[in-house]
This record gives structure tokens, sequence and C-alpha cells, in this order.
């Protein structure tokens, strides 16, 4: 394997894991490959940091948030939602009813790739899912009302 430091059109950086340069050119060639932030398509390799291994110790396991410590499994997967949902509000980009339209649009490449949300009713929901474009439903509580 391969690992790759890459960057989308928008400046955000990630990585990917190749089986060999060849495949990544390949993946990259059909449009398989895109940014998890922004699902942007229009990536590139990066000069990635060297790693020298001096002998130093394994890395340990991250201990758990002090948050998290004792609470019960409900409370904490209550508390990753909030996470989740915070970073998913604060990268992608509103527009609001016009959700079904705007998601059709950057699915035909008709508008810019990038991350949104909106709303859809259950019937415009399903007729994106039907005509393969990716959406998720995910309940999201009102302005005003979250964190």
């Amino acid at each position: 394997m391969i690992v790759y430091d890459l960057l989308c059109g928008r400046q955000h950086r990630f990585e990917g894991w190749f089986a060999s340069g060849k495949d990544f050119a390949s993946q990259r060639g059909r449009g398989l490959v895109s940014c998890p932030v922004c699902a942007s398509a229009e990536v590139e390799r990066v000069p990635s940091a060297s790693r020298i291994n001096m002998g130093a110790a394994e890395p340990r396991p991250a201990a758990p948030d002090a948050e998290m410590k004792g609470k019960d499994p409900f409370a904490i997967a209550q508390m990753l939602y909030s996470r989740m949902l915070d970073d998913l509000l604060a990268s992608s980009e509103d527009v609001g009813k016009e959700f079904p339209s705007e998601a059709r649009r950057i699915f035909y490449k008709e508008s810019a790739t990038r991350a949104i949300r909106g709303q859809a009713s259950k019937e415009e929901y399903q007729e994106l899912t039907d005509e393969g474009i990716p959406v998720a439903r995910l309940p999201i509580p009102p302005d005003g009302q979250w964190n």
C-alpha cells in the first residue's frame, strides 16, 4: 500500500491509500478519488512529510475524552453525534428548500461540487435516491435549538 497526501481544489488536505502509483492515477482519472470534506473530485498529490523510525516507542491509543469517562453508552453516542453534526454544519453549505434541485445540479455536474445540506420531503428524498444521487437524511434541530 502507498499512502499519498492529497489536496482538493478547495484546499482540504487528506490522505488516500492506493495499491500503486498507477492505481492512484487510474482511480483519479475515472473520478473515483474525491475529498472527504467537500466531495470535490479535483484532487492532486502533494508532498508528504517523511517519517524516519528512530526506535521511538509505539504510539499508545488516545485516552478517552475525560467528558466521556464513566458515562453510559447512550450519553457517549449523543456526544459523538453532536460533534459529528457540528462538523457537518461547519463544513457544508445550507441551500434550504433548494436542496433537491441543487443536489441534482451537483450530481449532473451543472453546478460546482461541494458539500450541501438543506430540506427535502420524503418524496423528494426518494426521487433523489431513485436517480442514484447519494444523499443522506439526518435529523438536525432547527437553528437556535442546537448547541
